[in-house]
């Protein structure tokens, strides 16, 4: 598994709710600070208060090796009830050329909404790396005949984070 192969992870919970609650938790991305591990505080852009198309906003994040950090996300697809995806992107240019748009992201991550019988939803939420050069690909650089090493570990790490998020908004939403 290779960085250029854009790997990927999801995970999915089945929650005992409908779409439209679950929607209305899934686009409420403040909410997702008391449930990520590493997002910890998210700052709306240019007076926007919610998800749609074109919407940015910038996420403060933690980790326990790397330390702090801030990405720039933009909202993609905005389909209620159905799907929520958003690219983060290198704005700044610490990692390669700033981005301006979505077509080169560091990370494509989404929500999947599907009903399911009896009134509940399968919420899947999926992340895929790259194309654009990011903070693993300075993990990658010092250490290439690891790449395949890291590229897991920190998959395992987002995976543990989806299966967080999606715990909370499950038991906010069955609430």
């Amino acid at each position: 598994m290779r960085y250029t192969d854009r790997p990927g992870a999801r995970r999915e919970v089945h929650i005992a709710a409908d779409p439209a609650r679950v929607w209305e938790i899934v686009t409420d991305v403040e909410a997702m600070t008391g449930w990520s591990p590493e997002l910890e505080r998210v700052e709306w852009q240019d007076g926007a208060a919610g998800p749609a198309p074109g919407v940015r906003y910038v996420g403060h994040n933690r980790h326990p090796v790397v330390g702090e950090w801030r990405t720039t996300s933009e909202f993609t697809q905005c389909a209620p009830q159905r799907t929520l995806t958003w690219c983060v992107l290198d704005t700044e240019g610490l990692y390669s050329s700033p981005a301006k748009d979505t077509t080169a992201p560091m990370a494509t991550w989404s929500f999947a909404l599907t009903p399911t019988p009896g009134g509940g939803t399968a919420l899947r939420q999926s992340v895929t790396l790259g194309p654009a050069p990011s903070g693993l690909s300075v993990f990658i650089d010092r250490a290439p005949d690891q790449e395949e090493a890291i590229i897991a570990h920190r998959l395992g790490e987002l995976a543990t984070g989806m299966e967080a998020t999606l715990e909370g908004i499950k038991g906010a939403a069955e609430a």
